[in-house]
């Protein structure tokens, strides 16, 4: 049998765990993802391609623990969906803001190649 996910309570994310969470480019890749989607992805349709499904699901784990995301099994596969709005409710903008900066950021590197 497979050990349920854990998910924090939404007064249990620290946002500290949020901001450590995001602040990996493949996990927030993987969030700019979600978020692009109407509803939930499995795991290798989330996560870069070229990333070994070992390293897949630690980036989902310390998403998950950090409760940016939602994780639950359908079958043989791992649905995750982020909790932004839960996470809005804690701490008001930074969610939005770190995607919108990395956005940003993106653009700005885009306009210089």
């Amino acid at each position: 049998m497979q050990r349920p996910f854990v998910h924090p309570a939404i007064e249990d994310i620290a946002l500290e765990s949020v901001l450590y969470a995001l602040a990996d480019p493949t996990r927030l890749e993987i969030v700019k993802k979600l978020t692009a989607g109407a509803c939930g992805m499995n795991c290798s349709a989330a996560a870069p391609a070229d990333l070994p499904k070992s390293t897949q699901s630690h980036h989902f784990q310390v998403l998950r623990e950090a409760g940016i995301i939602r994780s639950e099994r359908r079958g043989t596969e791992v649905v995750n969906a982020l909790r932004c709005t839960e996470i809005e409710k804690r701490f008001p903008g930074v969610v939005s803001a770190i995607l919108k900066a990395s956005e940003l950021k993106a653009s700005e590197k885009a306009r210089k190649r």
